[in-house]
């Protein structure tokens, strides 16, 4: 369960299109996260955006992003993107990996005190904006403006699988969504990890 004053949703979609392109909507969210944190907290704070599902102010750890996909009938497909903010109060770092980001609140940070009801409306236009722009142009523009944000990009970063871990600089993400790694191996494609700065 949540703590008190932070936000937790999930929003329903029916996309059309090849469900592979589903996970692309991690970036689209998380975009409208950083456009919504930028309306809200001019000059307040740094948004930054971690492969493949992370905002971060500040360096630490606001807001994550979880999509799971749903079998309806006929055939049809429906994805789910939960959306939680630490709008009031942080995860103990103590129950964190070790190395994984400390996590921050938008309170810890800016000594601004915003509701899940106030936060929603922002985040809900800015998801359509940013939706609407997929549908119009594709992933390009949402991956480039996704790039402009990301962080640690040209790093050297640890991207764990569920089978192996590799080290590398942050190169790029490609457009299937994949981090793009440059190791001592050559350039890898990564559909999946969680990753370690």
């Amino acid at each position: 369960m949540d703590p008190e004053g932070n936000f937790a949703g999930t929003l329903l979609l029916f996309p059309d299109g090849d469900p592979h392109s589903f996970a692309l909507r991690s970036f689209v969210m998380s975009l409208a996260l950083a456009d919504s944190f930028e309306t809200l907290f001019p000059h307040q704070v740094t948004c930054q955006l971690k492969w493949p599902n992370d905002a971060l102010l500040n360096g630490a750890k606001v807001a994550g992003i979880l999509l799971e996909t749903v079998a309806l009938s006929a055939g049809q497909m429906a994805l789910a993107i939960g959306v939680g903010v630490n709008l009031k109060n942080a995860p103990e770092a103590s129950n964190l990996e070790n190395r994984a980001l400390p996590p921050a609140s938008i309170y810890g940070l800016t000594g601004q005190v915003i509701s899940p009801e106030a936060f929603l409306p922002t985040l809900a236009s800015a998801f359509a904006v940013r939706e609407a722009q997929f549908n119009a142009y594709g992933f390009e523009p949402i991956r480039t403006a996704w790039l402009e944000r990301a962080a640690n990009i040209g790093q050297m970063i640890t991207a764990r699988t569920h089978r192996d871990e590799y080290m590398g600089r942050f190169d790029s993400v490609d457009q299937s969504g994949h981090l793009i790694l440059d190791t001592t191996d050559g350039r890898r494609a990564i559909a999946a990890a969680d990753i370690y700065f």
